[in-house]
């Protein structure tokens, strides 16, 4: 089983800013901002739960880096992770079969922190890796939805002149 990292993701209490500090550091982006990124399904250890989230998706090099706000309170993966805001929270990688993925990862001591399933996207899911790595993973399918927008992120990155970091996108 080959799961190379697509993404890292940093929990933070502002993802429009720290993408502006992240491009500003690093020179990474531009980014593209998606507010209160609906969900049709979204359960927390297994409980059905609320999530609203908005998410900052940039490139930073060969990969993509994602900023995460977690816009509601309440119980969350993001709230899980013991470092907080500012903390890398998570890497994500594709699998062919989620449910296989998950069930492997389960069997591995990794329980399922975050199941969910975007409104007109993809479902995915947040494994607690916590021990040992000191952050979950992200598990998702690489539907040609998916594909693309990694494709475009990575696109729109290549000749890049550094204006305009801040993209917004609709979320839906």
């Amino acid at each position: 089983m080959r799961q190379p990292i697509r993404q890292i993701a940093y929990f933070v209490d502002n993802a429009e800013q720290a993408a502006r500090q992240h491009h500003q550091l690093f020179g990474s982006g531009p980014f593209f901002l998606v507010e209160h990124i609906p969900l049709s399904v979204c359960l927390h250890r297994g409980q059905p739960a609320q999530l609203d989230h908005t998410s900052a998706y940039g490139q930073w090099g060969g990969i993509m880096v994602e900023f995460c706000q977690q816009n509601n309170p309440g119980p969350s993966v993001f709230h899980d992770h013991p470092g907080g805001c500012g903390a890398l929270h998570h890497v994500a990688v594709m699998v062919e079969d989620l449910a296989a993925a998950m069930q492997q990862y389960a069997q591995a001591g990794h329980a399922t922190a975050l199941y969910a399933e975007a409104v007109n996207g993809p479902a995915y899911a947040m494994m607690d890796c916590l021990v040992g790595l000191g952050h979950f993973v992200e598990l998702y399918e690489a539907s040609e939805q998916l594909v693309g927008f990694y494709e475009l992120v990575r696109a729109v990155a290549q000749d890049w002149d550094g204006s305009e970091v801040i993209r917004r996108l609709p979320a839906h």
